[in-house]
């Protein structure tokens, strides 16, 4: 089965920079595709296998729809989705694809968080796996495959899925504008489907450190538009823990048995003193 290697990119060119190294340490995919969503034209490496480019022009970051855009581009017969922020250990691509040539579903890895200094020229993936972070709420198998306690657990940093199940799933729902509950839409829709998500050991990926937002107040209309949109169709809330802490600052009312009342937008200052290193995201 050939393996395409699908990634978005929107001004993150030393960290896309970074993923094509892990890539061409590893097993070679029969190609990656790179989808821009922030107009990147600069110079891509020649790692012995193709890598090109897609453009994606739209404001804002629409996850979902660059994702799809991906998928349209990709030629394999398997999908291996990796967030620009990850580098693949050696093993990853390969592994990722044998695992989803024996099961049929959406295969998640280990995610090691690191720390800011982590990364530089000359980085050893042993030196990574010594000052990487587990996720403590996700839990890996050494090797093989199991079940994911709930679909709500599926994210989409690095996953892997048959081309032809994404299809038969429908990708990912372009109404989730923006950031939020688009992957676990996707995740909740294949196990209704019958494909279920899976966790595989033996292989993971390295999140580069960058600053992000505890909680995402960057992204609060789209986390709010989305959270709505999810409860329409499936009757539960998503992203809870980002919704309780919305309502602890006062942004949206704390009951949601009625629907998800917005109650002012965050500040800049709400904002900016939000921001943490997302080197440990949990």
């Amino acid at each position: 089965m050939s393996v395409s290697v699908v990634t978005l990119n929107k001004g993150r060119g030393h960290h896309l920079a970074r993923l094509l190294e892990g890539l061409g340490r590893g097993a070679p995919p029969a190609e990656a595709v790179i989808v821009e969503m922030g107009g990147d034209d600069g110079p891509l490496p020649d790692l012995g296998f193709p890598v090109r480019r897609t453009h994606l022009r739209r404001d804002g970051l629409p996850l979902a729809a660059a994702r799809n855009a991906g998928r349209r581009a990709a030629s394999g017969d398997v999908l291996v989705y990796l967030d620009v922020d990850c580098i693949p250990s050696a093993t990853l691509v390969s592994g990722l694809a044998a695992s989803v040539a024996e099961h049929d579903g959406l295969i998640c890895c280990e995610i090691r968080y690191l720390p800011g200094a982590a990364v530089s020229d000359g980085w050893t993936e042993a030196g990574l796996d010594r000052v990487g972070h587990r996720h403590p709420a996700r839990r890996f198998p050494e090797a093989g495959v199991i079940p994911a306690p709930q679909p709500g657990l599926f994210w989409s940093l690095a996953f892997a899925v048959r081309a032809a199940t994404y299809d038969r799933i429908g990708g990912f729902d372009e109404g989730f504008t923006g950031y939020g509950a688009e992957d676990t839409d996707l995740a909740f829709r294949a196990a209704q489907a019958g494909v279920p998500v899976l966790f595989a050991g033996g292989m993971h990926a390295f999140h580069q450190h960058h600053l992000s937002c505890d909680p995402p107040l960057q992204h609060f209309s789209d986390i709010v538009a989305n959270a709505r949109r999810f409860h329409r169709r499936h009757g539960i809330w998503p992203m809870d823990g980002w919704l309780d802490a919305f309502a602890g600052l006062g942004l949206v009312a704390a009951d949601r048995a009625g629907g998800l009342a917005v109650l002012r937008s965050p500040t800049e200052a709400e904002i900016a003193a939000a921001q943490v290193p997302a080197d440990r995201p949990f």
